[in-house]
C-alpha cells in the first residue's frame, strides 16, 4: 500500500492492483499495509474492492502489518473480519 491513500487516490490505487493481479495471477494475495500513514475510509474501500476481485478469481486476500488506526477504522465499519491478517 502507498503511504497516503485518500479518496482522490482510491480509484487509481485499485486499478493498479487489479492490473497487477491480471498480469500476475495468484491464489493467495497479501497486501502490506505497513507504509500506510495517511488514509481515510477510502483505504478500506480499496481493500474491500480488491478483495472482491481476488475472491472472484478464486483466491484469498490477507493484509499484513495493519496499523492500529486502520484496524480501528475497519472495526468501526464492521469489516475487520473481511480483512484477515497475513
Amino acid at each position: 500500500m502507498p503511504d497516503t491513500l485518500l479518496h482522490d487516490q482510491a480509484d487509481t490505487c485499485l486499478a493498479q492492483w487489479q492490473a497487477h493481479l491480471r498480469a500476475h495471477p495468484q491464489s493467495a494475495v497479501t497486501v502490506d499495509a505497513s507504509a500506510l500513514v495517511e488514509f481515510d475510509s477510502s483505504a478500506l474501500a480499496v481493500l474491500l474492492g480488491f478483495r472482491r476481485v481476488v475472491l472472484a478469481q478464486g483466491g484469498t486476500l490477507h493484509v499484513a502489518h495493519m496499523t492500529a488506526r486502520l484496524r480501528e477504522l475497519a472495526s468501526l465499519y464492521g469489516v475487520l473480519d473481511l480483512l484477515p491478517p497475513a
